[in-house]
């Protein structure tokens, strides 16, 4: 019995593409058998063969060719068996459009035969229905099967007739093969077995194919488990590499969530640490990606040599199968003695480490540790430690492990007692402790905890980061009713991706961006003449059609429209591309801001320094001007957004300050101070609680304030990667989106201290 896989029948050989070389794509002529069991063309594998040598077109492996050329190669009669019974069903001398009858010519007086209605299994000739009838009541040809020619073209006598038609002799023509000649492993006729096999032990071909199927189909049981272990390990290589990235993505929060809590200062360390993550990761994939595609092969190798094997076995007239007997042995054995690999490849795991001297610019506060580990068995045991790591140690908050965190206190602790109560009053030193929870401790402090993930091994190799001193003016210190209260925003890295699309024609600009849905933004591309969908993940969605001509600056969702500012016209349209209005706007300003309401039903535009608000039918809601009329022509709101408050929030560049006014246009408050860094304010947003996020694109900036407008300090900096940042949205309240100048976009999670 075989062991794996079920017994191909005879109508999937003849559909599939079993019978095509895959050379010439062709229906195979003259079939010859490599080593290797693929089967060619004689005169394709002519025109591979170079010298003495020949390379499989499939497995890739190299043969010698037999010093008479090709055609010394294995004949593959199984495949010919097959060829024959295709010919047979296709086949036949058509008169008008129908087979003719193949006895009729032979009685003379009749240049061609009347059309065929039957077909003789035995002869395997077409014959009309007289010599068909006559067939059947001769002595020499009652017993022979005569079947229906319909019926026979349709398929269903294929069995039968490969039954009833024997392997022809290729020495002796219409002799067919009946011996195996046991010391030679030769086919034979009756002709043949008298010379030169009339002393030689030979076999019938029934009784033969009895005697050594066994020993194919144990080889071929053979080749299945390995196969089965094939598959486990590429599976396990698998796992392996998911393990792998895994870990990294951990290794990267720690990473992330460590260097937020350390001074500004080593923010730079924290990159180079990360780069040295991404490299390993790479190189790791990298030799992955080759293991697998060798496993790949071999497997692939394997299951063929096995499915051709079990198709023979299965399909295969006693000849065929002894004729092949000694290649498929031959080769099952070759692949049985393969050697297989028992497991994947040793993977290293990188672990963070966090090491003393926290404030010592020399010291090296983030560092990565490989540990070689093969894969656990029983996964029920992570629960109890964590991957890579040591069960019996303790683990904090953030996923890093702390030994002798119970400990006493060292001396260092001790040295820097003094300086607790002036350190812990900074909130950015304060976010620098260690996840201890009992006790305030100072970055000194934390310098006598070494903060490990990872058990000790000495197959550990590691790399460290080295501390860059960058120089940049901080903003102002936030004011006092904010110090030490942990309410302070801060930005936790999610994801980063391009907006450049295959089908763009120019580089990205772009011009706005929005909420589009759940966890989805939607990206004015001014440049292309796009409105594109991404989700918060970087995956492209397609886009929103656009009327021709437009090109979109400045966009915003509402309900199941989109609304977008494009030259001196505000437009509205449906998901579809179709306008559902348009609205000529004021040509006093390059360009027009819109935001949409909290509501969802309303869009707000800018408009030579005044509000105009429209609803869904477009027509004018309200209209005002900051400060009221003694404003008029003193503001000019290039960047508009809305809060949950209902307030609105634009950057004005008459004033070179940020505004905040109510629904009524009364301006709850207003900052120009020096904050700004003497930059004009570029695009703003505002999360669900009410504090702002305004773009400085000169100094590569986002910083934060409060509902009413007072400066509460630095969000983003160069440090996370901003370089000349254009515009920013707020997602779900709690994702600042970011895009910069050369088309990519950041995205960040916006998290309270006290979170």
């Amino acid at each position: 019995m075989v062991s794996q896989g079920s017994s191909p029948s005879l109508l999937e050989a003849l559909s599939s593409d079993f019978l095509a070389c895959k050379i010439c794509l062709e229906q195979l002529r003259v079939p010859k058998t490599l080593p290797c069991l693929h089967t060619y063309c004689q005169d394709c594998l002519a025109q591979l063969a170079e010298g003495s040598r020949l390379r499989c077109p499939e497995c890739r492996e190299s043969v010698p060719v037999p010093p008479a050329g090709v055609a010394a190669f294995k004949t593959n009669f199984f495949v010919n068996g097959l060829l024959d019974l295709v010919k047979a069903r296709a086949g036949g001398d058509l008169r008008a459009g129908k087979p003719a009858c193949a006895l009729c010519p032979l009685m003379g007086g009749a240049s061609a035969g009347g059309p065929a209605t039957a077909r003789c299994l035995d002869c395997a000739d077409d014959l009309c229905q007289a010599c068909a009838d006559g067939h059947r009541c001769t002595r020499q040809t009652h017993s022979h099967r005569v079947v229906d020619l319909v019926g026979y073209r349709a398929g269903w006598y294929d069995e039968e007739a490969r039954e009833r038609q024997a392997a022809q002799c290729p020495q002796h023509p219409g002799e067919a093969l009946r011996f195996l000649c046991q010391p030679c492993s030769q086919l034979l006729c009756r002709e043949c077995r008298l010379d030169p096999h009339l002393d030689h032990p030979c076999l019938p071909l029934a009784e033969a194919v009895r005697a050594r199927r066994p020993g194919l189909e144990e080889l071929l049981a053979g080749v299945d488990n390995n196969l089965a272990e094939l598959e486990a390990t590429r599976l396990a290589e698998k796992e392996a590499l998911a393990r792998l990235r895994e870990q990294a993505a951990k290794v990267v929060t720690q990473v992330e969530e460590a260097s937020e809590r350390v001074l500004r200062a080593l923010l730079a360390q924290k990159q180079e640490v990360l780069g040295q993550l991404r490299a390993h990761v790479e190189a790791a994939e990298e030799g992955a990606r080759e293991r697998l595609g060798e496993l790949e092969g071999q497997e692939q190798v394997a299951r063929e040599a096995a499915a051709f094997a079990r198709r023979v076995l299965s399909l295969g007239r006693e000849a065929e199968i002894l004729s092949l007997e000694g290649a498929i042995a031959q080769r099952l054995r070759q692949l049985q003695g393969c050697p297989w690999v028992p497991g994947p490849a040793p993977c290293q795991l990188p672990q963070l480490e966090l090491y003393p001297g926290l404030l010592d610019k020399n010291c090296h506060l983030l560092r990565l540790s490989f540990e070689e580990q093969l894969p656990q068995k029983d996964s029920g045991k992570d629960g109890a430690r964590s991957q890579g790591g040591d069960a019996t140690q303790p683990q904090s908050r953030d996923g890093v492990q702390t030994p002798n965190q119970d400990r006493a206190q060292t001396p260092q602790e001790d040295e820097a007692q003094p300086l607790k109560a002036e350190r812990a009053e900074t909130p950015q030193e304060d976010g620098a402790k260690t996840p201890k929870e009992s006790r305030a401790q100072t970055p000194q402090e934390d310098g006598g905890t070494q903060a490990r993930v990872g058990s000790r091994s000495n197959k550990k190799r590691k790399f460290k980061g080295r501390l860059k001193s960058v120089s940049r003016e901080p903003s102002p210190a936030p004011g006092p009713n904010l110090e030490g209260s942990g309410l302070l925003p801060r930005p936790i890295f999610f994801c980063s991706f391009p907006t450049r699309m295959p089908g763009d024609k120019r580089a990205p600009r772009i011009t706005g961006l929005c909420p589009f849905g759940s966890r989805e933004i939607l990206v004015a591309d001014e440049q292309n003449r796009a409105l594109k969908r991404f989700s918060l993940n970087g995956d492209y969605r397609g886009a929103v059609p656009v009327p021709e001509g437009c090109s979109p600056c400045s966009v915003a969702a509402l309900q199941d429209t989109v609304a977008f500012s494009a030259a001196a016209r505000l437009y509205l349209i449906n998901h579809n591309g179709e306008v559902q209005w348009r609205r000529a706007l004021s040509l006093c300003q390059a360009s027009h801001a819109v935001a949409a309401m909290p509501s969802g039903d309303r869009v707000a535009v800018s408009v030579s320094g005044h509000v105009e608000v429209y609803n869904m039918e477009g027509s004018l809601a309200t209209r005002f001007i900051p400060g009221g009329k003694a404003n008029r022509g003193l503001r000019a709101l290039v960047f508009l957004t809305t809060s949950p408050q209902g307030h609105f929030v634009g950057s004005d560049w008459q004033q070179n300050s940020l505004v905040v006014c109510d629904g009524l246009g009364q301006v709850v408050g207003e900052y120009r101070g020096p904050g700004l860094h003497g930059c004009q304010p570029g695009s703003v947003s505002v999360d669900k609680k009410g504090y702002i996020f305004l773009t400085l694109r000169e100094v590569n900036k986002v910083v934060i304030l409060d509902p009413k407008g007072s400066l509460l300090g630095d969000f983003l900096t160069a440090y996370h990667g901003l370089e000349k940042p254009r515009v920013t949205t707020m997602v779900d309240g709690r994702y600042l989106v970011v895009s910069l100048s050369n088309g990519t976009i950041h995205v960040f999670r916006v998290r309270p201290l006290d979170s």
